[in-house]
């Protein structure tokens, strides 16, 4: 089979086009025809190696141990082992692959049955390989770590990239009073997410505009998390899911700090990828709850130059690979 693979960590000028074995079903596994993949900031971070940390989890201190990248998957079931029990060949499934060794930027990948679901009828494979883990860190984010609620103010940082449109949408689903921020560009975009107000962060500074917040959920941290803390209602809570690498190491040594000497919570997500929380997904889009924005869609073979595009922080939504 064809596969994105590399040897080295590096740039994108690592990831070759090759011929690759097509992956053995165990018998709890999966084997799935892919049709569509995306890219995400975790594809970025595994191909450096930085920070040194995720060497660490997944192998490879010199080299990668990981060879095929991708973790958001939507395909075809080719095949199944004798003990799956909850898919059979020619079942359409989206999934999440980043606990069970990535690969989605091939052809064929093989996948244990708790990293999928069923892929929504509505949807097409490249909308459903946008969603898992965009989606789920905009879940967990402001559901497990935010604890929104109706009613609440929410501002959502980041809000034209992949998991903050996803988070806009959430916020809304969950009855908040959202208020996003982006660039003067994509306020037309971002609006129709239903955004209930929109913050242009080239025209106005977002830490002066008055406005307490219930929730403020950071996609995009590029600012210290001492300058949100002001924006914050006196139970309100900072919730940081990417951004700078440094910022979220700042976030999380002065997490416990924050909350000891104030009311006010400062977290930062570890999202877990589960199958619960994939059927949730699957619900909201089969409700229209969400839809995924896609900025640009690749071919395998051009998974170098999506990656590039995704480097550029200028993506409204997500970048998907049609294989």
């Amino acid at each position: 089979m064809k596969a994105i693979a590399r040897s080295d960590y590096g740039s994108p000028d690592v990831l070759k086009l090759e011929e690759v074995d097509k992956p053995i079903v165990s018998n709890h596994g999966v084997l799935i025809n892919v049709h569509a993949t995306s890219v995400n900031a975790g594809d970025l971070h595994l191909m450096y190696g930085t920070p040194l940390i995720t060497r660490l989890i997944y192998g490879g201190l010199r080299k990668p141990k990981v060879k095929i990248l991708g973790f958001d998957v939507a395909g075809r079931v080719e095949a199944v082992g004798q003990d799956v029990t909850q898919f059979q060949p020619g079942d359409e499934v989206f999934g999440d692959l980043s606990e069970c060794g990535f690969g989605a930027f091939a052809e064929y990948v093989c996948a244990p049955e708790s990293a999928l679901v069923l892929k929504p009828k509505t949807s097409s494979f490249e909308e459903a390989a946008a969603v898992p883990g965009a989606g789920m860190t905009a879940l967990q984010g402001l559901r497990d770590c935010g604890h929104i609620q109706p009613g609440q103010k929410v501002l959502i940082n980041g809000a034209s990239g992949g998991v903050g449109s996803f988070a806009v949408q959430m916020a809304k689903a969950f009855g908040a009073e959202v208020t996003a921020v982006c660039r003067t560009q994509k306020i037309d975009k971002v609006r129709s997410l239903g955004a209930d107000h929109i913050l242009d962060y080239t025209q106005t500074d977002i830490t002066q505009t008055g406005q307490p917040y219930d929730l403020i959920f950071d996609a995009a941290a590029y600012r210290s998390v001492f300058d949100y803390l002001p924006m914050l209602t006196p139970d309100g809570i900072y919730v940081m899911v990417g951004g700078s690498i440094a910022r979220f190491f700042q976030a999380m040594f002065l997490a416990p700090w924050i909350s000891r000497t104030r009311r006010q919570k400062v977290k930062c997500l570890a999202v877990k990828p589960n199958q619960t929380d994939l059927i949730a997904l699957k619900d909201l889009l089969e409700a229209r709850a969400i839809a995924p924005l896609i900025d640009q869609c690749y071919s395998l073979s051009d998974v170098p130059a999506a990656i590039r595009h995704l480097e550029q922080r200028q993506v409204l939504g997500k970048v998907a690979i049609r294989v």
